[in-house]
Protein backbone atom coordinates (compact mmCIF):
# COMPACT_ATOMS: atom_id res chain seq x y z
CA UNK A 1 0.00 0.00 0.00
CA UNK A 2 1.83 2.95 -0.75
CA UNK A 3 2.14 6.04 0.75
CA UNK A 4 -0.58 8.67 0.74
CA UNK A 5 -1.21 11.81 3.68
CA UNK A 6 -3.80 12.33 5.66
CA UNK A 7 -5.38 15.47 4.30
CA UNK A 8 -5.51 13.39 1.15
CA UNK A 9 -7.51 10.62 2.53
CA UNK A 10 -10.17 13.23 4.45
CA UNK A 11 -10.28 14.67 1.47
CA UNK A 12 -11.25 11.31 -1.04
CA UNK A 13 -13.69 10.55 2.09
CA UNK A 14 -15.60 14.16 1.31
CA UNK A 15 -15.85 12.95 -2.25
CA UNK A 16 -17.00 9.28 -2.02
CA UNK A 17 -18.96 10.01 1.57
CA UNK A 18 -19.68 13.72 1.83
CA UNK A 19 -22.30 13.52 4.64
CA UNK A 20 -20.64 10.75 6.62
CA UNK A 21 -20.39 11.98 9.45
CA UNK A 22 -16.70 12.43 10.61
CA UNK A 23 -16.28 14.24 13.78
CA UNK A 24 -19.01 14.48 16.45
CA UNK A 25 -19.40 15.77 20.17
CA UNK A 26 -23.05 16.28 21.87
CA UNK A 27 -24.76 18.35 19.19
CA UNK A 28 -21.92 18.98 17.19
CA UNK A 29 -21.63 17.13 13.55
CA UNK A 30 -19.04 17.61 10.82
CA UNK A 31 -19.39 15.44 7.69
CA UNK A 32 -16.82 14.66 5.72
CA UNK A 33 -17.45 17.14 3.75
CA UNK A 34 -18.05 19.72 6.00
CA UNK A 35 -14.43 18.83 7.67
CA UNK A 36 -12.46 19.47 4.20
CA UNK A 37 -14.48 22.59 3.44
CA UNK A 38 -12.93 23.64 7.33
CA UNK A 39 -9.73 22.07 6.22
CA UNK A 40 -9.56 24.08 3.51
CA UNK A 41 -10.22 27.24 5.15
CA UNK A 42 -8.27 26.68 8.05
CA UNK A 43 -4.70 25.76 5.58
CA UNK A 44 -5.99 29.20 3.22
CA UNK A 45 -5.40 31.01 6.28
CA UNK A 46 -2.38 29.80 8.04
CA UNK A 47 -0.85 30.79 4.21
CA UNK A 48 -2.33 33.45 3.97
CA UNK A 49 -0.40 34.47 7.35
CA UNK A 50 2.87 33.53 6.18
CA UNK A 51 2.93 29.65 8.03
CA UNK A 52 5.60 27.66 5.65
CA UNK A 53 5.65 24.29 5.37
CA UNK A 54 7.55 22.49 8.42
CA UNK A 55 6.62 25.39 10.92
CA UNK A 56 5.00 24.51 13.62
CA UNK A 57 1.63 25.69 14.85
CA UNK A 58 0.56 25.47 18.65
CA UNK A 59 -3.08 24.15 19.70
CA UNK A 60 -3.92 24.29 23.33
CA UNK A 61 -7.32 23.55 24.30
CA UNK A 62 -9.91 20.76 25.10
CA UNK A 63 -10.66 17.83 22.55
CA UNK A 64 -13.55 19.51 19.86
CA UNK A 65 -14.35 19.24 16.66
CA UNK A 66 -12.79 22.37 16.12
CA UNK A 67 -9.63 21.18 17.73
CA UNK A 68 -9.26 18.47 15.64
CA UNK A 69 -10.19 20.38 12.68
CA UNK A 70 -7.58 22.66 13.30
CA UNK A 71 -4.78 20.01 13.68
CA UNK A 72 -6.07 18.19 10.09
CA UNK A 73 -5.86 21.74 8.69
CA UNK A 74 -2.59 22.25 9.69
CA UNK A 75 -1.26 19.18 8.08
CA UNK A 76 -3.22 20.14 4.65
CA UNK A 77 -0.92 23.65 4.88
CA UNK A 78 2.22 21.49 5.33
CA UNK A 79 2.57 22.68 8.78
CA UNK A 80 3.77 20.60 11.99
CA UNK A 81 0.82 20.41 14.56
CA UNK A 82 2.15 21.24 18.30
CA UNK A 83 -0.88 20.25 20.46
CA UNK A 84 -0.04 20.76 23.69
CA UNK A 85 -1.78 19.76 27.11
CA UNK A 86 -3.60 22.69 28.41
CA UNK A 87 -3.42 21.47 32.07
CA UNK A 88 0.03 22.53 32.00
CA UNK A 89 2.16 24.52 34.36
CA UNK A 90 2.82 28.40 33.18
CA UNK A 91 6.02 27.45 33.57
CA UNK A 92 5.41 23.58 31.34
CA UNK A 93 3.76 25.60 28.62
CA UNK A 94 6.53 28.55 28.48
CA UNK A 95 8.73 25.71 27.94
CA UNK A 96 7.05 23.84 25.33
CA UNK A 97 6.44 27.18 23.29
CA UNK A 98 9.68 28.30 23.52
CA UNK A 99 10.84 25.08 22.44
CA UNK A 100 8.03 24.90 19.34
CA UNK A 101 8.72 28.05 17.69
CA UNK A 102 5.20 28.11 16.58
CA UNK A 103 4.21 30.92 13.72
CA UNK A 104 0.73 30.57 15.14
CA UNK A 105 -1.03 29.66 18.78
CA UNK A 106 -4.85 28.54 18.67
CA UNK A 107 -6.08 28.39 22.14
CA UNK A 108 -8.95 27.76 24.18
CA UNK A 109 -10.69 28.94 27.92
CA UNK A 110 -8.49 26.51 29.65
CA UNK A 111 -5.06 28.43 28.91
CA UNK A 112 -6.57 32.29 29.94
CA UNK A 113 -4.10 33.75 32.07
CA UNK A 114 -0.94 31.50 31.41
CA UNK A 115 0.08 32.05 28.19
CA UNK A 116 2.92 34.24 28.00
CA UNK A 117 2.40 37.94 27.15
CA UNK A 118 4.76 37.92 24.44
CA UNK A 119 2.85 35.74 22.27
CA UNK A 120 -0.55 37.79 22.50
CA UNK A 121 -0.49 38.81 19.04
CA UNK A 122 0.27 35.25 17.72
CA UNK A 123 -2.80 33.64 19.23
CA UNK A 124 -5.97 32.55 17.79
CA UNK A 125 -8.63 32.05 20.13
CA UNK A 126 -11.00 28.72 19.61
CA UNK A 127 -14.32 29.67 21.72
CA UNK A 128 -15.11 33.46 22.89
CA UNK A 129 -13.45 34.67 26.07
CA UNK A 130 -9.96 33.14 24.82
CA UNK A 131 -7.36 35.25 24.38
CA UNK A 132 -5.73 36.29 21.06
CA UNK A 133 -8.13 36.88 17.84
CA UNK A 134 -11.35 35.38 17.14
CA UNK A 135 -11.18 32.22 15.38
CA UNK A 136 -14.04 33.25 12.72
CA UNK A 137 -12.65 36.55 11.98
CA UNK A 138 -9.01 34.70 11.67
CA UNK A 139 -10.50 31.75 9.06
CA UNK A 140 -10.23 32.22 5.62
CA UNK A 141 -13.63 33.17 4.00
CA UNK A 142 -16.30 29.98 2.88
CA UNK A 143 -14.95 28.31 -0.46
CA UNK A 144 -11.01 29.22 0.00
CA UNK A 145 -8.76 26.81 -1.21
CA UNK A 146 -4.75 26.55 -0.66
CA UNK A 147 -2.09 26.09 -2.60
CA UNK A 148 -1.33 22.53 -2.63
CA UNK A 149 1.59 21.24 -0.97
CA UNK A 150 3.51 18.17 -1.57
CA UNK A 151 3.70 16.33 1.51
CA UNK A 152 6.61 13.41 1.77
CA UNK A 153 6.91 10.40 4.35
CA UNK A 154 9.99 12.12 5.71
CA UNK A 155 8.26 15.48 6.50
CA UNK A 156 7.57 16.07 9.99
CA UNK A 157 3.56 15.78 10.95
CA UNK A 158 3.18 16.73 14.44
CA UNK A 159 5.78 17.56 17.65
CA UNK A 160 4.47 15.15 20.80
CA UNK A 161 5.32 17.00 23.72
CA UNK A 162 5.69 13.57 26.27
CA UNK A 163 7.61 14.51 29.51
CA UNK A 164 6.13 10.99 31.02
CA UNK A 165 6.08 11.37 34.60
CA UNK A 166 9.65 13.27 34.30
CA UNK A 167 7.85 16.73 34.38
CA UNK A 168 10.15 17.65 31.53
CA UNK A 169 8.78 18.28 28.37
CA UNK A 170 10.68 16.83 25.13
CA UNK A 171 9.24 17.68 21.67
CA UNK A 172 8.91 14.09 19.96
CA UNK A 173 8.99 14.77 16.33
CA UNK A 174 6.79 12.14 14.67
CA UNK A 175 6.96 12.18 10.43
CA UNK A 176 4.00 11.98 7.69
CA UNK A 177 5.73 8.68 7.18
CA UNK A 178 5.75 7.39 11.45
CA UNK A 179 1.92 8.01 10.85
CA UNK A 180 1.43 6.32 7.98
CA UNK A 181 2.58 3.30 9.24
CA UNK A 182 0.15 3.62 12.52
CA UNK A 183 -2.76 3.90 9.49
CA UNK A 184 -1.95 0.79 7.66
CA UNK A 185 -1.70 -1.46 10.74
CA UNK A 186 -5.53 -0.25 11.71
CA UNK A 187 -5.89 -2.53 8.34
CA UNK A 188 -6.32 -5.68 10.76
CA UNK A 189 -8.58 -3.57 13.23
CA UNK A 190 -11.64 -3.62 11.41
CA UNK A 191 -11.53 0.51 10.87
CA UNK A 192 -13.80 1.88 7.79
CA UNK A 193 -16.51 3.90 6.83
CA UNK A 194 -19.19 1.66 9.09
CA UNK A 195 -16.95 1.90 12.24
CA UNK A 196 -17.44 4.59 14.85
CA UNK A 197 -14.75 5.48 17.71
CA UNK A 198 -14.77 7.07 20.86
CA UNK A 199 -12.07 9.18 22.36
CA UNK A 200 -12.07 9.62 26.39
CA UNK A 201 -8.49 10.81 25.95
CA UNK A 202 -7.05 14.06 25.12
CA UNK A 203 -6.17 14.88 21.42
CA UNK A 204 -2.19 16.38 22.46
CA UNK A 205 -1.58 12.68 23.65
CA UNK A 206 -0.16 9.96 20.92
CA UNK A 207 -2.16 7.42 22.93
CA UNK A 208 -5.33 9.09 20.90
CA UNK A 209 -3.97 10.00 17.86
CA UNK A 210 -3.10 6.36 16.98
CA UNK A 211 -6.62 5.67 17.20
CA UNK A 212 -7.54 8.75 15.88
CA UNK A 213 -5.66 9.03 12.68
CA UNK A 214 -6.57 5.66 11.17
CA UNK A 215 -10.83 5.88 12.03
CA UNK A 216 -10.20 9.26 10.10
CA UNK A 217 -8.27 7.22 7.12
CA UNK A 218 -10.62 4.81 6.96
CA UNK A 219 -13.60 7.08 6.84
CA UNK A 220 -15.33 6.44 10.25
CA UNK A 221 -16.81 8.79 12.56
CA UNK A 222 -15.39 10.15 15.51
CA UNK A 223 -17.03 10.90 18.74
CA UNK A 224 -15.29 13.27 21.22
CA UNK A 225 -16.52 13.09 24.93
CA UNK A 226 -17.34 16.12 26.35
CA UNK A 227 -14.80 18.49 27.90
CA UNK A 228 -14.26 17.70 31.56
CA UNK A 229 -13.21 15.29 33.98
CA UNK A 230 -13.88 11.48 32.87
CA UNK A 231 -16.99 10.12 33.66
CA UNK A 232 -17.59 5.78 33.38
CA UNK A 233 -21.63 6.60 32.99
CA UNK A 234 -21.02 9.19 30.39
CA UNK A 235 -18.71 6.70 28.78
CA UNK A 236 -21.29 3.96 28.90
CA UNK A 237 -24.05 6.55 27.23
CA UNK A 238 -22.62 7.48 24.01
CA UNK A 239 -21.35 3.87 23.51
CA UNK A 240 -24.21 2.72 23.51
CA UNK A 241 -25.82 5.67 22.04
CA UNK A 242 -23.04 5.20 19.09
CA UNK A 243 -22.93 1.99 18.71
CA UNK A 244 -19.32 2.14 19.30
CA UNK A 245 -17.01 -0.21 17.34
CA UNK A 246 -13.71 0.69 18.61
CA UNK A 247 -12.19 3.03 21.32
CA UNK A 248 -9.16 3.55 23.20
CA UNK A 249 -8.51 4.20 26.82
CA UNK A 250 -5.99 3.42 29.53
CA UNK A 251 -6.36 1.16 32.42
CA UNK A 252 -7.68 3.28 35.15
CA UNK A 253 -10.50 4.03 32.39
CA UNK A 254 -10.86 0.75 32.11
CA UNK A 255 -11.12 0.03 35.49
CA UNK A 256 -13.55 2.85 36.42
CA UNK A 257 -16.20 1.52 33.72
CA UNK A 258 -16.07 -1.56 34.78
CA UNK A 259 -16.69 -0.46 38.26
CA UNK A 260 -19.59 1.13 37.08
CA UNK A 261 -23.13 -0.35 38.82
CA UNK A 262 -24.61 0.10 35.69
CA UNK A 263 -22.16 -1.52 32.86
CA UNK A 264 -23.78 -5.16 32.56
CA UNK A 265 -26.72 -3.14 32.06
CA UNK A 266 -25.48 -1.50 28.27
CA UNK A 267 -25.73 -3.10 25.21
CA UNK A 268 -21.65 -2.90 24.01
CA UNK A 269 -22.23 -6.00 21.59
CA UNK A 270 -20.86 -3.78 18.63
CA UNK A 271 -17.71 -3.07 19.86
CA UNK A 272 -15.07 -4.50 17.71
CA UNK A 273 -11.61 -3.62 18.91
CA UNK A 274 -10.87 -1.70 22.53
CA UNK A 275 -7.50 -0.90 22.87
CA UNK A 276 -4.95 0.28 25.41
CA UNK A 277 -1.84 1.38 25.98
CA UNK A 278 0.52 4.38 28.06
CA UNK A 279 0.22 2.84 31.56
CA UNK A 280 0.75 -0.83 33.23
CA UNK A 281 -2.51 -3.01 32.66
CA UNK A 282 -2.59 -5.58 35.33
CA UNK A 283 -3.67 -9.36 34.28
CA UNK A 284 -6.63 -9.44 36.65
CA UNK A 285 -8.09 -6.61 34.88
CA UNK A 286 -7.29 -7.46 31.22
CA UNK A 287 -9.01 -10.53 32.49
CA UNK A 288 -12.15 -9.05 33.54
CA UNK A 289 -12.65 -7.22 30.20
CA UNK A 290 -12.28 -10.29 28.26
CA UNK A 291 -14.99 -12.08 30.22
CA UNK A 292 -17.41 -9.04 30.21
CA UNK A 293 -17.05 -6.54 27.55
CA UNK A 294 -17.87 -7.51 24.16
CA UNK A 295 -15.05 -6.90 21.09
CA UNK A 296 -11.41 -8.00 20.67
CA UNK A 297 -8.87 -6.48 23.72
CA UNK A 298 -5.54 -4.86 22.16
CA UNK A 299 -2.74 -3.68 24.39
CA UNK A 300 -0.20 -2.02 22.52
CA UNK A 301 3.35 -1.78 23.66
CA UNK A 302 5.60 1.32 22.96
CA UNK A 303 6.64 4.68 23.22
CA UNK A 304 5.26 8.10 21.39
CA UNK A 305 9.60 8.06 20.44
CA UNK A 306 8.59 4.81 18.39
CA UNK A 307 10.93 2.40 17.90
CA UNK A 308 9.70 -1.14 18.76
CA UNK A 309 6.16 -1.85 19.49
CA UNK A 310 4.59 -5.10 20.92
CA UNK A 311 0.83 -5.96 20.97
CA UNK A 312 -0.89 -8.19 22.70
CA UNK A 313 -4.64 -9.47 21.73
CA UNK A 314 -5.37 -10.22 24.79
CA UNK A 315 -8.98 -12.40 24.12
CA UNK A 316 -6.64 -14.86 21.88
CA UNK A 317 -3.85 -14.98 24.32
CA UNK A 318 -5.80 -15.97 28.03
CA UNK A 319 -2.23 -17.49 29.32
CA UNK A 320 0.01 -14.11 28.59
CA UNK A 321 -2.04 -11.87 30.13
CA UNK A 322 0.66 -11.04 32.66
CA UNK A 323 2.94 -9.79 28.95
CA UNK A 324 2.59 -6.82 26.71
CA UNK A 325 2.33 -9.54 23.63
CA UNK A 326 4.64 -10.06 21.08
CA UNK A 327 6.91 -7.55 18.32
CA UNK A 328 4.76 -6.78 15.64
CA UNK A 329 5.42 -7.57 12.27
CA UNK A 330 8.83 -5.91 11.12
CA UNK A 331 9.59 -4.30 14.06
CA UNK A 332 12.88 -5.29 16.45
CA UNK A 333 12.96 -5.67 19.81
CA UNK A 334 15.56 -6.41 21.62
CA UNK A 335 17.18 -6.34 25.38
CA UNK A 336 20.36 -4.60 26.97
CA UNK A 337 22.33 -4.77 30.19
CA UNK A 338 23.63 -1.70 31.67
CA UNK A 339 26.62 -1.28 29.84
CA UNK A 340 25.00 -1.75 26.57
CA UNK A 341 25.27 -5.17 25.58
CA UNK A 342 22.73 -7.84 24.23
CA UNK A 343 21.85 -9.84 27.40
CA UNK A 344 21.41 -13.69 26.54
CA UNK A 345 18.28 -15.63 25.48
CA UNK A 346 16.14 -15.54 28.77
CA UNK A 347 17.68 -12.80 30.90
CA UNK A 348 16.43 -9.56 31.36
CA UNK A 349 17.09 -6.21 30.63
CA UNK A 350 16.41 -2.76 29.09
CA UNK A 351 13.90 -3.11 25.96
CA UNK A 352 15.46 -1.52 22.74
CA UNK A 353 13.25 -1.21 19.59
CA UNK A 354 13.77 -0.27 15.78
CA UNK A 355 10.97 -0.24 13.16
CA UNK A 356 9.29 1.56 10.20
CA UNK A 357 7.92 3.77 12.85
CA UNK A 358 10.58 6.15 14.47
CA UNK A 359 10.75 9.33 15.67
CA UNK A 360 12.74 12.00 13.94
CA UNK A 361 14.09 13.32 17.25
CA UNK A 362 13.67 15.02 20.05
CA UNK A 363 13.38 18.95 18.70
CA UNK A 364 15.79 21.49 19.23
CA UNK A 365 17.66 18.64 21.55
CA UNK A 366 20.33 16.47 19.48
CA UNK A 367 21.94 15.22 23.16
CA UNK A 368 18.57 14.25 24.24
CA UNK A 369 18.39 12.34 21.05
CA UNK A 370 21.59 10.88 21.43
CA UNK A 371 20.32 9.73 24.79
CA UNK A 372 17.53 7.75 23.42
CA UNK A 373 18.99 5.71 20.67
CA UNK A 374 21.37 2.35 20.89
CA UNK A 375 22.93 1.63 18.06
CA UNK A 376 23.58 -2.08 17.43
CA UNK A 377 26.90 -3.92 16.60
CA UNK A 378 25.77 -3.93 12.72
CA UNK A 379 24.62 0.01 13.07
CA UNK A 380 20.71 -0.78 13.36
CA UNK A 381 19.47 2.32 15.25
CA UNK A 382 17.29 1.69 18.06
CA UNK A 383 15.41 3.87 20.67
CA UNK A 384 15.29 2.95 24.29
CA UNK A 385 12.50 2.87 26.53
CA UNK A 386 13.77 2.88 29.92
CA UNK A 387 11.84 -0.32 31.07
CA UNK A 388 13.31 -3.55 32.10
CA UNK A 389 11.55 -6.47 30.65
CA UNK A 390 12.37 -9.91 29.66
CA UNK A 391 10.94 -12.35 26.75
CA UNK A 392 9.46 -15.87 27.62
CA UNK A 393 10.18 -19.01 25.95
CA UNK A 394 7.32 -17.80 22.83
CA UNK A 395 8.64 -14.35 22.54
CA UNK A 396 5.59 -12.51 24.99
CA UNK A 397 7.84 -9.22 26.57
CA UNK A 398 7.30 -9.29 30.45
CA UNK A 399 7.76 -5.73 31.72
CA UNK A 400 9.18 -5.76 35.16
CA UNK A 401 9.47 -2.12 35.44
CA UNK A 402 10.55 1.83 34.26
CA UNK A 403 14.65 2.13 34.98
CA UNK A 404 14.24 4.94 36.90
CA UNK A 405 11.40 3.44 39.30
CA UNK A 406 13.43 0.15 40.28
CA UNK A 407 14.35 0.75 43.67
CA UNK A 408 17.81 -0.74 44.97
CA UNK A 409 18.00 -0.98 48.64
CA UNK A 410 21.12 -2.74 50.13
CA UNK A 411 22.60 -3.61 46.52
CA UNK A 412 19.71 -5.62 45.73
CA UNK A 413 17.20 -4.52 43.24
CA UNK A 414 13.51 -4.24 44.25
CA UNK A 415 10.68 -4.04 41.36
CA UNK A 416 7.94 -2.16 42.48
CA UNK A 417 5.70 -3.57 39.80
CA UNK A 418 6.09 -7.03 41.92
CA UNK A 419 5.00 -5.44 45.57
CA UNK A 420 2.18 -3.66 43.48
CA UNK A 421 0.71 -7.00 42.10
CA UNK A 422 0.79 -8.12 45.58
CA UNK A 423 -1.34 -5.46 47.67
CA UNK A 424 -3.42 -5.39 44.21
CA UNK A 425 -4.66 -8.93 45.35
CA UNK A 426 -5.82 -7.64 48.80
CA UNK A 427 -9.85 -7.00 48.98
CA UNK A 428 -9.00 -3.98 50.74
CA UNK A 429 -7.05 -2.11 47.84
CA UNK A 430 -8.21 -0.83 44.97
CA UNK A 431 -5.51 0.99 43.61
CA UNK A 432 -1.58 1.32 44.59
CA UNK A 433 2.16 2.66 44.07
CA UNK A 434 5.66 1.39 45.44
CA UNK A 435 8.20 4.12 45.13
CA UNK A 436 11.52 4.08 46.69
CA UNK A 437 12.38 6.92 49.00
CA UNK A 438 15.98 7.39 50.89
CA UNK A 439 17.13 5.52 53.53
CA UNK A 440 20.34 6.24 55.86
CA UNK A 441 20.48 2.47 56.55
CA UNK A 442 20.12 1.03 52.88
CA UNK A 443 20.22 3.84 50.10
CA UNK A 444 16.45 3.86 49.00
CA UNK A 445 13.92 1.76 51.00
CA UNK A 446 10.46 1.05 49.21
CA UNK A 447 7.47 2.90 50.90
CA UNK A 448 3.81 1.84 49.37
CA UNK A 449 1.02 4.57 48.75
CA UNK A 450 -2.32 2.97 48.57
CA UNK A 451 -6.29 3.64 48.04
CA UNK A 452 -8.74 1.99 49.60
CA UNK A 453 -11.58 0.46 47.99
CA UNK A 454 -15.13 1.94 48.93
CA UNK A 455 -16.20 0.76 52.28
CA UNK A 456 -13.10 -1.26 52.92
CA UNK A 457 -11.10 -1.10 56.32
CA UNK A 458 -7.67 -2.14 57.56
CA UNK A 459 -4.96 -0.60 59.12
CA UNK A 460 -2.24 -0.03 57.49
CA UNK A 461 0.46 -1.49 59.68
CA UNK A 462 -1.64 -4.59 59.24
CA UNK A 463 -1.76 -4.49 55.15
CA UNK A 464 2.05 -3.91 55.27
CA UNK A 465 2.16 -6.65 57.68
CA UNK A 466 0.40 -9.01 55.61
CA UNK A 467 2.18 -7.53 52.22
CA UNK A 468 5.79 -8.54 54.17
CA UNK A 469 4.47 -12.03 54.93
CA UNK A 470 4.65 -12.71 51.30
CA UNK A 471 8.25 -10.98 50.88
CA UNK A 472 11.55 -11.93 50.71
CA UNK A 473 13.59 -9.87 53.52
CA UNK A 474 15.20 -7.39 50.90
CA UNK A 475 11.92 -6.69 49.39
CA UNK A 476 9.84 -5.44 52.70
CA UNK A 477 7.93 -2.39 52.63
CA UNK A 478 9.68 -0.22 55.52
CA UNK A 479 5.96 2.40 55.37
CA UNK A 480 2.79 2.43 54.39
CA UNK A 481 0.81 5.50 53.85
CA UNK A 482 -3.11 5.59 52.64
CA UNK A 483 -4.14 8.26 49.98
CA UNK A 484 -7.23 9.85 48.65
CA UNK A 485 -6.46 9.38 45.29
CA UNK A 486 -2.49 8.88 43.33
CA UNK A 487 -1.77 11.52 41.21
CA UNK A 488 -2.11 11.05 37.77
CA UNK A 489 -1.24 12.43 34.13
CA UNK A 490 -3.84 12.95 32.21
CA UNK A 491 -3.69 9.87 29.77
CA UNK A 492 -3.49 7.96 33.49
CA UNK A 493 0.32 7.36 34.26
CA UNK A 494 0.77 7.95 38.08
CA UNK A 495 3.25 10.33 38.44
CA UNK A 496 5.96 8.58 40.88
CA UNK A 497 7.81 11.52 41.74
CA UNK A 498 4.96 13.52 43.04
CA UNK A 499 4.73 10.48 45.55
CA UNK A 500 8.28 10.93 45.93
CA UNK A 501 7.90 14.34 46.50
CA UNK A 502 5.20 14.17 48.83
CA UNK A 503 7.26 11.79 50.76
CA UNK A 504 10.09 13.97 51.35
CA UNK A 505 7.90 17.50 52.09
Amino acid sequence: MSFENLPAQVRGHAAARPDRPALMQGSVVLSYAELDALMDRIAAALQRDGVQPGQAVALCGQNTPLLAAMFLGALRAGAVAAPLAPGSSATALASMLHDAQPRLVFADNSVAGILPNALSQLTVALETGAPGRAFDDWLAPPGARPAPVRIEPADPFNIIYSSGTTGTPKGIVQSHGMRWVHVQRGAAYGYGPAGTTLLATPLYSNTTLVVFFPTLAYGGTVVLMDKGKFSAAAYLGLAQRHRVTHTMLVPVQYQRILAHPDFDRHDLSHFDAKFCTSAPFSAALKAETVKRWPGRLVEFYGMTEGGGTCILQADVHPDKLHTVGQPAEGHDLRLIDDAGAEVPAGGSGEVVGHSPAMMTGYHGQQEKTREAEWFSPEGKRFIRTGDIGRFDADGFLQLFDRQKDVVISGGFNIYPSDLEALLMAHLAVAECAVVGVPSADWGETPVAFVVLRAGQQVAADALRTWLNAQLGKTQRLSALRFVEELPRSAIGKVLKRELRQAWAA
